[in-house]
């Protein structure tokens, strides 16, 4: 175990003793393990992103912390829609677990406003789907679904089983529109969890289904015609999105729609009339942000409201692309009143947590904007990473075109998208987006993970058991960020936990009063001396340790 004063090491003898730490690690595995894992962990250069192996398959054997395609699908885009039946059809097992587990939460406007999130609708495959097929069961789900909620879109997610067999949910629901008539939108996703080596494959046939099956369907111009933007990738967890349209509301700026927190059918149907589209996690949404600036000519900027100064700097960005004097004295304004009591929680919160060390190891993008809150609490990420990221979520999108395309990824339908010949309206000249550019501001780019991790701190893609296990073992960090399949096993080791996929019973987290919650949350985390008390097994027990015969 370290102690406190041992964690203000120098960053050389830090680095130094992650490189050790690195080829320790490697040198347990078997060869051919060890020659794929090494390209997996790096140490981060902001200046110059090492490559780093990321988007393969999991070895088989280690316990990891992704999730499946489907999860992807309908756990993380779709789930947080309110207004949309989500059948599973499999299992009775993807369904439940898939339900509620995100704590997405919504907000309907009114009594009468459908809301079908605290609902669990499966057709509990059984072996005699599987040995005969499961469509005429798939057919009856909805049918019952339609009779008992009548609700404007039902959307079918196929499991691991409906691919084996053979089911078609997309002839499924092309026959039921017919059936029911009445205007219903029902569309299937070919989602099965083996599709893809992670959730990632999910997320991108979820981006393809949004685009081909609802956005664009409802050309009305609703409410302000001034400071339309869309905020693509929240999804709600613990209250985001409520902090978020609060924030928005103050500055006088009009969210059309989030994809997908608090979301409904008719915010994607008119999404494409915004006028900015800002992309906040980069990896489950970034397919549709650029659809949709091929189509409808909305150009996208990457923002980052996690944290009390970057969404400040978001509030600020969007500002600048809109060049109104009045709105940018709204942002300012709104941005001074609300960082006076962040400032204040931040520097009580500091007493405690200035100094600290923090793991990140969670999904897309909260591995890396979660960094921003803990330097705004004194703390350092000594190692992070992601479940699910590709190449550019590290390194950079100016990777992309160099990113091999493997054959789990050929099986992700690519669409093809085009102007679209009557609504595709540029919402900047040339000569404007030129200016802005001039004046600092980035589209269509996102610089990754490793540009804002201080130099030779540990980057590891798709973490595994034993390397988190050692993680902990070596450096003992005052508070490790991942999911619940870590949760129990690293609390044990004596060690606090904070699920940053759901914030375990806290949140909201995004915007400012969100950072205050955060602030206080991980003071108490870090503080509490109950972790002391804590001994991991190989402090408390005798063990027995094997190597590899190669």
């Amino acid at each position: 175990m370290i102690d406190e004063k041992d964690k203000l090491k120098d960053a050389d003898t830090l680095t130094a003793e992650l490189q050790e730490f690195r080829d320790e690690v490697v040198a347990k595995y078997p060869k051919k393990v060890a020659k794929k894992r090494a390209r997996g962990i790096v140490l981060s250069d902001p200046s110059t992103p090492p490559e780093i192996q990321a988007n393969v398959r999991t070895i088989p054997g280690i316990i990891t912390q992704r999730g499946c395609t489907y999860a992807g699908c309908k756990g993380v885009v779709l789930g947080p829609t309110r207004d949309i039946v989500n059948i599973t059809h499999g299992p009775i097992g993807c369904g439940f677990y898939s339900w509620l587990t995100r704590r997405n939460q919504t907000r309907p406007t009114s009594d009468s406003d459908a809301n079908f999130i605290p609902y669990c609708f499966s057709t509990d495959m059984q072996d005699s789907n599987i040995v005969f097929g499961g469509e005429e069961k798939l057919k009856q789900a909805i049918r019952e679904a339609y009779a008992l909620f009548h609700p404007k879109a039902i959307a079918i997610f196929s499991t691991c089983p409906v691919g084996l067999i053979g089911d078609d949910v997309h002839r499924v629901a092309r026959h039921m529109m017919e059936e029911i008539g009445g205007g219903i939108n029902i569309f299937g996703f070919s989602c099965e969890g083996y599709r893809g080596v992670s959730q990632s494959a999910g997320h991108h046939i979820a981006n393809n289904g949004l685009f081909k099956n609802l956005i664009g369907r409802d050309d009305e111009v609703r409410g302000s015609l001034k400071y339309r933007v869309n905020l693509l990738g929240e999804y709600n967890i613990g209250g985001d999105a409520f902090e978020l349209e609060r924030i928005f509301e103050k500055c006088g700026v009009n969210l059309l729609a989030s994809f997908s927190g608090n979301s409904t059918i008719q915010k994607f149907e008119n999404a494409h009339t915004a006028d900015l589209n800002m992309v906040m996690c980069h990896r489950s949404i970034n397919y549709v942000a650029e659809m949709m600036e091929t189509a409808f000519g909305i150009p996208w900027i990457k923002v980052q409201p996690i944290g009390a100064r970057s969404t400040a700097k978001m509030l600020r960005k969007i500002a600048q692309y809109f060049g109104e004097q009045e709105l940018t004295d709204r942002v300012e304004a709104v941005i001074a009143e609300e960082m006076a009591a962040v400032d204040a929680a931040r520097e009580k919160a500091r007493r405690r947590t200035a100094g600290k060390l923090a793991m990140l190891f969670v999904g897309g993008s909260r591995a890396h904007h979660y960094q921003d809150l803990f330097e705004e609490l004194g703390m350092t990420t000594v190692a992070a990473g992601y479940e699910f990221g590709h190449r550019d979520d590290y390194e950079g999108r100016r990777v992309i075109p160099s990113i091999q395309i493997d054959a789990d990824s050929r099986n992700i339908e690519e669409i093809t998208v085009s102007r679209d010949a009557t609504r595709y309206r540029p919402r900047k000249t040339e000569e404007e987006l030129k200016a802005l550019e001039a004046d600092g501001m980035e589209f269509n780019e996102y610089h990754g993970l490793m540009s804002q991790m201080e130099k030779g701190m540990l980057v590891i893609d798709d973490l595994s058991h034993y390397e988190m296990e050692k993680l902990v073992e070596k450096y003992h960090p005052d508070v490790f960020c991942a999911g619940i399949k870590e949760k129990f096993c690293v609390q044990k080791m004596g060690i606090p936990l904070k699920q940053l996929h759901n914030y375990d019973v806290g949140g909201p987290y995004a915007g400012f009063r969100g950072a205050i919650n955060f602030y206080k949350d991980i003071e108490m985390m870090v503080g509490a001396t109950i972790w002391k008390e804590v001994k991991a097994p190989w402090e408390s027990e005798d063990f027995v340790e094997a190597t590899y015969v190669y």
